[in-house]
């Protein structure tokens, strides 16, 4: 049974905690607006239905989500971007708070990207931004005020790296970065933004990512995991729910379409996540070894019978 519901700071801080204490039978689910883990969220709440599980999803922003991951709200979440929220990751998980169950994509990048054109044209470094301020207009594009890149960026600029101490953050949203992104390749001019793959962008886009020797994004030029994270005592009264999340993955390829056709092509969540089940049940039978449904019987015969796999 999956119940939509959308928490706030206030409920976060009064009566909905002692509700997850007394609905403990229930999996919570964190989800931000963003369409990958929205779809990767449905996929799971797709699977687990025939095992005998109820989900709930709620729909907050990520504050919101590590904050009921503390207090007891939230029992898992599919976005844990690092190192970009490590500082909200690292104190829970020092506290025992929280557990990371498992990177579920391969080949996650978070950097500045610039359009194919202006790679070319030698702009490939960070280094090279402060060169060519003024083709820029000194600003950088970022998809919202708070988000970890915004953190991280903000830092840059106080602390002058590559040259950007005097150079603007211009945060507006995904959609308003991307479609400012947009509008200036067709005008083949200037523009450098946050990009990150999985995401539609780059099947989209003509871009290309900026090499950091000084990995502000991140080691490896930004070089990512999103992890699964869950409740700490959840995951301990839950093994078998750990299990299926430990096993729970997918490449950065498969979630750009997954965002692609529930963001961009504006298709229910529902059909694009029930697309990719049907798909690759292959991928799902090995998601389920070693999992069971709520009466101890092999979860992967149970779901290919409910779901027609």
């Amino acid at each position: 049974m999956k119940l939509p519901l959308t928490l706030s700071l206030a409920a976060l801080a009064g009566g909905l905690a002692t509700h997850a204490a007394a609905d403990d039978a229930t999996l919570d689910f964190g989800v931000p607006a963003w369409p990958g883990i929205t779809v990767k969220t449905e996929i799971a709440q797709q699977l687990l239905e025939p095992l005998g599980y109820d989900t709930r999803r709620h729909d907050v922003g990520l504050q919101v989500i590590y904050q009921g991951l503390e207090s007891g709200d939230i029992d898992v979440f599919l976005g844990g971007w690092m190192p970009a929220q490590r500082e909200m990751f690292e104190p829970l998980e020092a506290a025992g708070t929280i557990e990371s169950l498992a990177n579920n994509v391969d080949g996650a990048q978070m950097t500045l990207a610039v359009p194919e054109y202006l790679y070319e044209d030698g702009i490939r470094s960070f280094a090279d931004l402060d060169e060519n301020r003024d083709r820029f207009d000194g600003e950088i594009h970022g998809f919202g005020a708070g988000s970890a890149a915004s953190e991280i960026l903000n830092a840059a600029i106080d602390d002058d790296a590559w040259g950007l101490g005097d150079w603007q953050l211009v945060d507006t949203s995904t959609v308003g970065m991307l479609g400012a992104a947009r509008d200036a390749i067709e005008r083949e001019e200037a523009i450098v933004w946050v990009g990150w793959t999985p995401h539609w962008m780059n099947l989209e886009l003509p871009m290309r990512y900026l090499d950091d020797p000084e990995d502000l994004f991140g080691e490896n030029n930004g070089e990512s995991d999103v992890l699964t994270l869950m409740r700490g005592d959840y995951a301990e009264s839950h093994p078998n729910l750990a299990e299926f999340f430990s096993q729970f993955a997918f490449s950065a390829e498969e979630q750009s379409w997954m965002i692609r056709e529930y963001g961009q092509e504006e298709r229910d969540v529902d059909d694009v996540a029930s697309q990719w089940i049907r798909d690759n049940a292959e991928r799902v039978e090995a998601m389920l070894a070693d999992v069971t449904d709520r009466d101890g019987e092999p979860a992967w015969s149970t779901v290919r019978e409910s779901l027609s796999l």
